[in-house]
């Protein structure tokens, strides 16, 4: 896997203070879409251990919320089998913070067997994940209102709350500045 690049201290890609990771590779190719250059699977450079090891370092402090995938697109199944075991060391080293995964596949499209995305760590890769923004961006639903999302067909999904309840629950929409 490659990746575009990594921020830290972002504010803009969930919520708190993070760092994020943005990965290479996406066959979605959404119109308008602010990274085009990320839907090569070979743009930036590739992901290694010490990627990791440095991505972990930039967790560490406390006043960092978690960690963000963005893309290109974090669950095109080449990349889910990269992130699978560096989201399981981010999970045992810092079981306090989150992780977001934003994705332009629905949660839908990733638990249906058969479907592009899904593969064999899908399931645990979505176990990890606390907060799934999901959807194709589309330029005729485009809102800048919109917390965390570029139009309105994308959800921003409570992971964790899905799970415990069996349906989709949605993060509230907090006005920002409150």
């Amino acid at each position: 896997m490659y990746y575009g690049e990594i921020k830290n201290c972002d504010i803009a890609n969930g919520e708190g203070v993070r760092v994020t990771l943005f990965v290479s590779g996406c066959t979605n190719r959404c119109p308008h879409c602010f990274q085009p250059q990320t839907w090569d699977f070979a743009y930036g450079q590739p992901f290694t251990a010490e990627t990791e090891d440095r991505l972990l370092s930039l967790l560490a402090p406390d006043y960092i919320n978690g960690l963000t995938l963005l893309g290109g697109e974090p669950f095109e199944p080449e990349n889910q089998r990269a992130l699978l075991p560096f989201l399981r060391r981010v999970r045992e080293a810092y079981p306090e913070k989150n992780i977001w995964s934003f994705t332009g596949f629905t949660y839908e499209e990733l638990l249906t067997e058969g479907s592009h995305p899904r593969c064999e760590v899908t399931d645990e890769m979505l176990s990890l994940v606390d907060v799934l923004v999901d959807g194709r961006f589309v330029e005729e639903l485009k809102n800048i209102a919109l917390r965390f999302r570029g139009s309105s067909n994308q959800r921003l999904i409570d992971l964790n709350a899905t799970r415990e309840h069996g349906e989709i629950v949605l993060l509230p929409d907090r006005k920002r500045g409150l």
